[in-house]
């Protein structure tokens, strides 16, 4: 039962890893670029027409290196780095961010308490 349990967990928290990571690559950086990821990229003095696609298409891929990469965690150390990163840049770059509605603050630390669940659970499960 135990073994289950853990298992579920793992799989619950890995899919909506992969769900946060996959949406947020799709929706605002390569269907419609969010005016949010526009403001970051022009305060990078970057094209976000160029730049937010490509960093779609790497946010997807890391999505489903996640779910289909279920043996090993560095899909995991990887999405936690990101998830680092990107709260740092906004902090310097647009710290006005941190205070707004579904802010990088409490998107970033859900993401990585569930990465911390996957953790968690793959090393107990070996």
């Amino acid at each position: 039962m135990e073994n289950k349990l853990i298992l579920k967990i793992n799989l619950i928290s890995r899919f909506s890893l992969t769900f946060v990571f996959f949406y947020h690559g799709l929706v605002p950086k390569i269907l419609w670029i969010s005016p949010i990821e526009a403001a970051l990229n022009i305060a990078h003095n970057l094209n976000p027409n160029i730049v937010s696609p490509i960093a779609g298409f790497f946010e997807i891929l890391l999505a489903l290196s996640i779910v289909l990469l279920r043996k090993t965690l560095i899909p995991i150390y990887i999405a936690v780095f990101a998830l680092l990163v990107l709260l740092l840049d906004v902090v310097f770059m647009m710290p006005s961010l941190l205070i707004a509605a579904f802010n990088p603050v409490t998107i970033n630390i859900v993401c990585i308490v569930l990465a911390y669940f996957v953790y968690i659970t793959q090393i107990k499960n070996k």
